[in-house]
């Protein structure tokens, strides 16, 4: 959109609302992702459901849309028969579905793009991402990531989200692989209380980030709501930077049973002690839904 602001200046002049979800908004929609590629298969087989997922959360009321790209690697598409120039052709279409979507959406709002880079063990696609520390060294890691983040940088998103990082290993090679590309980013561990899920201190984790001039707001997500309480202000305080957060509906994933259990403890409320603590880019991951990003818009909006 033209006369957008840039989304350091918005963080800048106050906050922003983040999308949910992508998967349960997909899955709500009656598309099975029991896939290893997750809802990055659809960029392949209906781009279209990406694009009416995104509208649905630019209309609920976010300000950003994720890209479909957070399981979307070279490696993960070879698998599955998938050559390098498709690949990076789905890496691409990923931001132009979230473009379409805000094209399309009624609201005169600015939005914005941020594409989704996940950690290695998305890839994977055996639950690794959630404990890190996968035998790679930080070059070695650098050296799978740099690869989709220039595909990615060259589709013209507003801003990399390197995302649900386990360990401060994959943060530092994902800052080294950032360098030169040109585009800002946001880094977003998913934490366990004050730690990543590695167990490093976040306190730890977080300052690498404040050296970095190409990262725009530091934080966690793909974690608790009550993680998420304590580590906005320990980011905030890190750093110097605005903090992006977007936990979990606060429910459990039954892995035996395939399922989840528990109740939802994320509430459109406890987004104000987010922003008093610093938070300035505000939404849902895994089960946060249009519903729960529309209650986080009015809430902020006053």
């Amino acid at each position: 959109m033209s006369g957008t602001p840039s989304l350091a200046e918005a963080l800048a002049d106050g906050t922003v609302v983040l999308d949910g979800g992508m998967s349960n908004q997909l899955a709500s929609a009656g598309h099975d992702l029991s896939d290893e590629l997750w809802s990055a298969r659809l960029l392949a087989e209906d781009p279209e459901a990406v694009t009416a997922a995104h509208l649905a959360y630019f209309d609920a009321g976010a300000d950003v849309a994720i890209t479909a790209s957070y399981q979307a690697t070279f490696e993960g598409f070879a698998r599955r028969g998938t050559g390098q120039d498709e690949a990076a052709a789905l890496l691409a279409l990923s931001v132009e579905c979230a473009r379409t979507a805000a094209r399309r959406s009624r609201t005169s709002r600015p939005l914005w793009v941020a594409a989704s880079v996940g950690p290695y063990g998305a890839m994977l696609a055996d639950g690794s991402e959630y404990r890190g520390r996968y035998g790679l060294s930080v070059t070695e890691l650098e050296r799978f990531h740099r690869p989709r983040m220039e595909v990615l940088a060259a589709a013209a998103p507003d801003v990399l989200a390197l995302e649900t990082v386990p360990d401060t290993d994959e943060a530092e090679a994902l800052l080294r692989a950032l360098r030169g590309l040109g585009i800002p980013a946001w880094l977003s561990y998913s934490a366990a209380g004050d730690r990543t899920r590695a167990g490093q201190p976040l306190e730890d984790a977080f300052a690498p980030a404040a050296r970095a001039d190409e990262v725009i707001a530091v934080g966690v997500n793909c974690c608790t709501p009550e993680d998420a309480d304590q580590a906005v202000a320990l980011a905030a305080r890190v750093t110097g930077k605005p903090v992006v957060v977007y936990p979990n509906s606060g429910e459990e994933w039954d892995a035996r049973a395939r399922a989840w259990t528990g109740s939802p403890t994320f509430t459109a409320s406890r987004v104000t002690g987010w922003r008093e603590s610093g938070a300035r880019l505000i939404g849902g991951c895994c089960r946060v839904g249009p519903e729960t990003i529309s209650s986080i818009a009015g809430t902020l909006s006053r």
